[in-house]
């Protein structure tokens, strides 16, 4: 049975006021790989929320657990977006929130493998537009626990999620993933997409991350993956893992997006005969993700 995964926050949700101490404790020459003590000092948060808030962090793609410094997408988001005000961060974090504690590692064929978070995503949310408390809490506890005590720390944990999306003070609320529509009942499919820059750094990450061949032109056993030239439109349109359910939006959403990207240069797509075709034109994904914040 996959683990929920969620038990990082402890009782602490989403606050981006904290995760922005964090941040400044990243680019300081400790960063936050330091001792509990000496980030509590460091960052004004308390004995039971900084090990929390530095969780958080990590999670959502602005700090590197490995280094205990910003990511380079966290170095963008924190230069230009210093108080995490814009809806772009808030799409940032969400893009990689949605992998649990893994990054950008290949996913797992079953998404639940990835606790509750990317099943929530990339599950559930795709079947269940709007859903009442009750159907998350049962459908979670079919999937990860059977036990009426865990049941309830599933549901308990479940919360931070909702929380995250709805909360309009201090979480990622901007973006409308999900929105609530009367008590314990929840929506989506209104969402408030990011700027197509944006929409181009997520597609060339997941791009990197998930169409990789063998490198044609390796003269050594040890062959390297490398990204594939072009993808089929309708493989990129249903990918599990792809646009569709990161942005909340259908196939053919999905497809007006990559019509923008191409009008702007940062995809070719080739629809004269079928099978249709996407290519990348992009140089740098992170390139995008600036462009993202100087045009919101």
């Amino acid at each position: 049975m996959p683990e929920l995964q969620l038990s990082f926050h402890g009782t602490f949700a989403l606050k981006k006021e904290d995760v922005l101490r964090t941040l400044k404790a990243a680019t300081e020459e400790q960063g936050i790989d330091d001792t509990k003590v000496n980030l509590m000092s460091r960052t004004g948060l308390g004995n039971e929320k900084v090990l929390r808030i530095k969780a958080w962090s990590i999670r959502s793609g602005l700090c590197d657990r490995a280094t205990g410094k910003l990511t380079p997408q966290g170095e963008i988001a924190y230069k230009l977006d210093p108080y995490l005000e814009s809806p772009v961060t808030d799409w940032l974090m969400h893009f990689y929130l949605t992998f649990g504690d893994n990054g950008l590692n290949p996913p797992p064929e079953d998404p639940a493998d990835w606790g509750g978070w990317t099943w929530f995503i990339y599950t559930f949310l795709p079947n269940h537009q709007s859903f009442s408390r009750s159907t998350l809490d049962n459908a979670a506890c079919q999937i990860y626990e059977t036990d009426k005590k865990k049941a309830k720390s599933i549901s308990d944990d479940l919360s931070k999620i909702l929380r995250a999306y709805t909360d309009k003070k201090d979480a990622i609320a901007q973006i409308n993933f999900l929105k609530t529509i009367e008590k314990d009942r929840f929506t989506t499919g209104e969402v408030s997409l990011p700027p197509d820059e944006l929409i181009g750094y997520f597609l060339a990450t997941i791009w990197e991350r998930d169409f990789l061949q063998e490198d044609p032109d390796s003269e050594t056993v040890e062959s390297y993956p490398m990204p594939i030239a072009q993808i089929n439109t309708d493989r990129l349109l249903q990918h599990s893992y792809g646009l569709a359910p990161i942005l909340g939006i259908s196939p053919d959403k999905v497809q007006e997006a990559l019509d923008r990207l191409s009008a702007k240069g940062i995809i070719e797509q080739y629809r004269t005969v079928p099978p249709f075709q996407v290519i990348p034109r992009w140089n740098n994904p992170l390139e995008l993700l600036e462009k993202a914040y100087g045009n919101y």
